[in-house]
């Protein structure tokens, strides 16, 4: 851990979880496989979550990233109890604090590169607010599709990109909003290794240069090796991580 991780341990945890439990209904019985995780993510902070496929991490992702309700316990994001919001306001609230980059991109194919960035201004703004505000979200858009080295691809449907233009029209669209939080889940787990090498590279370039907080979800031993904190999560709870 970094002496600047370090110090971020004593402020507010931007992402927080507590007692998190997760059960599905499987046939005639409940299966629980969250079991009461506690999870922190400092500000700033780059962070790795690691472990074994089926230890719950992509469940775990889903409750901390507001996409799917725990059974019980209290997330916190950025100072407000999450899950005692409404819909509405748990929605918005997710669309402006937290940048997300999957594995798979989620591109939406009819759109253009340009249109898949501005996607969270489309669907977190109303049309009257989208409108007033589309020359600045263009413009944001554009600057950044020009720095990820997509110039070219702006009017470029997703089908019409390689994977690694694809992830970075994703990160594009991840940090329209600036969030304070950026998770991302396996995001060089569909890209050969020279190509994910340079997608890694640009989001911790744009960590270093917005200081947001990066969560990574990752299989990588040597991305989890780059990040300044690791928590192993094995058999549906986080635990600090341990060198043997």
């Amino acid at each position: 851990m970094s002496p600047d991780a370090v110090l971020r341990l004593d402020r507010p945890a931007v992402l927080s979880a507590r007692g998190v439990k997760k059960s599905f209904r499987v046939g005639d019985r409940e299966l629980e496989v969250l079991h009461g995780v506690d999870f922190t993510l400092q500000p700033g902070e780059i962070l790795a979550l690691t472990g074994p496929s089926g230890a719950g991490k992509s469940t775990l992702l889903h409750i901390l990233g507001l996409l799917d309700r725990p059974t019980s316990g209290t997330v916190t994001l950025d100072g407000e109890s999450a899950w005692e919001l409404s819909g509405e306001d748990r929605a918005r609230l997710r669309n402006r604090k937290i940048g997300f980059v999957f594995q798979f991109y989620h591109l939406i194919s009819e759109l253009t590169a340009l249109e898949n960035v501005l996607l969270p201004a489309m669907v977190g703004e109303s049309a009257g607010e989208f409108r007033a505000n589309r020359e600045r979200h263009e413009n944001a858009a554009r600057k950044m599709l020009d720095d990820f080295g997509l110039t070219e691809r702006l009017a470029h449907r997703p089908a019409q990109l390689s994977g690694g233009e694809r992830q970075r029209v994703a990160l594009a669209r991840a940090l329209l909003y600036d969030p304070p939080i950026v998770i991302a889940d396996e995001p060089t787990g569909n890209l050969d290794r020279a190509t994910g090498e340079r997608v890694l590279e640009l989001l911790f370039r744009e960590q270093a240069a917005r200081r947001f907080s990066l969560l990574f979800v990752t299989h990588d031993e040597r991305l989890a090796e780059r990040c300044e904190r690791r928590v192993v999560m094995v058999d549906g709870v986080v635990h600090p991580y341990a060198v043997a």
